[in-house]
């Protein structure tokens, strides 16, 4: 008997890859300190994402497997990773996907400014925006931008919310958390200086924004204020540091961290709020990111308020039974013809799953066609949107609960300010998933304020526009500052009218 076998450790291949195993292990656990393993909900077994090719001594399929998958999938072999308990020697193969459609800065053409602001950077310069669920990233020249790109962010094999990566650094994560994002960070500024012929060791100067938790986590920060009441957070960047002291290992860059506001209104807010000219004009405006945290600004009488909404990730193609991120094979857009639904698909392709702004269309045509009331209920529990792609009851539940956050923050920061919705001249709405979707249906769903089409406008990713403004001498370091400290964070969880927005936006 071989040593491994008395210590009933044995060799497991994954991808073709000798692995050594223990008996008893989760597949998913190894996978994710191996990186590469999507399991948005932390491994729990609800999301359905880290679908895995299993051939060998594992343990059965139990109810939540059978469930998610299906027996026709199961048949093939196909397993959940997090679900899978080694017994013994095994083969894996990992069902990689392609990458997420990421929105970048929508000036993409942007030109070096004549401002007496110095750029950041001799050479060459990035602006990277670390999302919850997405990274996304331009790259300039002396000349101006000459590359940009996006991709998942690999944090979401530790949970698809901070909520759940912050518990993962507390639990002694830490460097694991720091690591992986660095990592997809670093891949993706290599991608993007291959593009443009040059190595990403030219690179010189970097800008990176990111919400409070991302850039603490990135940082190495201790957590714990971010985890636990009052929430207030121990650091709030506003610095700079070097890419070798983050953890980087190819890029030699100096790297600008712009300053949150609080624990969970972060700097891509400071940088949104940059690109979106807020608090320079006149006029009473809000700013709102939809994404797995939703942010709301509002200016008014030279005034910045804030605040944030726990949306959670259903926008971003987590948590929903066949929610996916916005790539090849996912429903982008729903209509109700009068007898059946119809479906745009990204790729023409095949569907295999929705995305968020499917899931925005969805909830409208379901109920347009009658099999959903307004109170989101499903009469035979689930609704089939196309040959493949089903919703059900409880992600109709998810989607209430995250529309309803998202609009109750709006209003409460119309009350909180005293201002009519009537007397709010324009709505921006920023992020990834905000440029995707249909603002009429998005009203009409309650996801966002019923204004005319004229004061509501998409601005794209105005995070990363921010940073990179900071980038190049567009803006200043100062400005940013200045924002940060000015903004006033307004605290929801005692704003009567929130809570009562709440419950009321619960309604389709």
């Amino acid at each position: 008997m071989s040593d491994l076998e008395k210590n009933r450790e044995f060799w497991i291949e994954i991808d073709g890859e000798p692995v050594r195993a223990r008996e008893g292990a989760i597949l998913g656990r190894l996978l994710e300190r191996r990186g590469g393993l999507s399991m948005p909900c932390a491994g729990m077994g609800r999301c359905g994402k880290c679908r895995v090719y299993v051939d060998g001594r594992v343990s059965p399929p139990k109810e939540a497997e059978r469930r998610l998958l299906g027996e026709k999938e199961l048949a093939q072999g196909i397993r959940l990773a997090c679900r899978v308990q080694l017994e013994g020697p095994c083969r894996v193969r990992l069902l990689r996907e392609e990458g997420p459609e990421v929105v970048l800065e929508e000036d993409g053409n942007r030109t070096l400014p004549d401002r007496p602001f110095p750029r950041l950077f001799q050479k060459l310069g990035a602006a990277v925006d670390i999302g919850t669920t997405t990274l996304a990233a331009s790259l300039y020249g002396p000349g101006g931008r000459i590359a940009g790109a996006g991709r998942e962010n690999p944090q979401v094999s530790f949970g698809a919310d901070v909520i759940s990566r912050i518990e993962k650094s507390l639990s002694g994560q830490k460097d694991a958390l720091a690591d992986s994002v660095i990592g997809g960070i670093e891949g993706l500024l290599k991608e993007l200086a291959g593009q443009a012929g040059y190595r990403i060791e030219e690179i010189d100067g970097i800008v990176m924004t990111g919400n409070t938790a991302m850039l603490s986590l990135l940082a190495r920060k201790d957590p714990t204020g971010l985890s636990k009441a009052p929430f207030e957070a121990d650091w709030l960047a506003g610095e700079w540091t070097t890419a070798k002291g983050l953890g980087f290992s190819r890029l030699n860059a100096k790297v600008y961290l712009p300053s949150c506001i609080s624990a969970f209104v972060g700097a891509d807010i400071t940088t949104a709020l940059l690109a979106a000219g807020m608090g320079q004009e006149d006029g009473i405006r809000m700013l709102a990111d939809i994404g797995t945290n939703g942010e709301v600004v509002l200016q008014k009488d030279g005034r910045l308020f804030c605040c944030s909404t726990a949306a959670g990730p259903a926008f971003e193609g987590a948590g929903l039974s066949m929610g996916m991120q916005g790539r090849t094979g996912a429903i982008s857009h729903v209509r109700w013809d009068g007898k059946k639904f119809e479906v745009k698909v990204i790729g023409d392709t095949l569907a295999r799953g929705i995305c968020g702004s499917g899931v925005i269309d969805a909830m409208a045509a379901l109920k347009e066609s009658g099999r959903m009331d307004e109170t989101g209920y499903l009469e035979e529990g689930e609704a089939w949107i196309a040959d493949q792609v089903k919703l059900t009851q409880e992600d109709v539940r998810k989607v209430q609960l995250a529309k309803s956050a998202v609009c109750a923050g709006m209003k409460a920061m119309l009350d909180w300010s005293k201002t009519r919705m009537e007397d709010l001249s324009l709505l921006q709405i920023a992020g990834g998933f905000g440029s995707s979707i249909d603002l009429k249906r998005a009203a009409d769903i309650g996801l966002i304020l019923p204004l005319p089409a004229d004061r509501v406008h998409v601005c794209g990713n105005a995070a990363l526009a921010g940073a990179a403004m900071l980038l190049t001498g567009e803006k200043s370091i100062q400005e940013a500052g200045n924002l940060a400290k000015a903004a006033e964070t307004v605290n929801l969880a005692v704003n009567p009218v929130f809570q009562e927005a709440y419950i009321e936006g619960m309604y389709f």
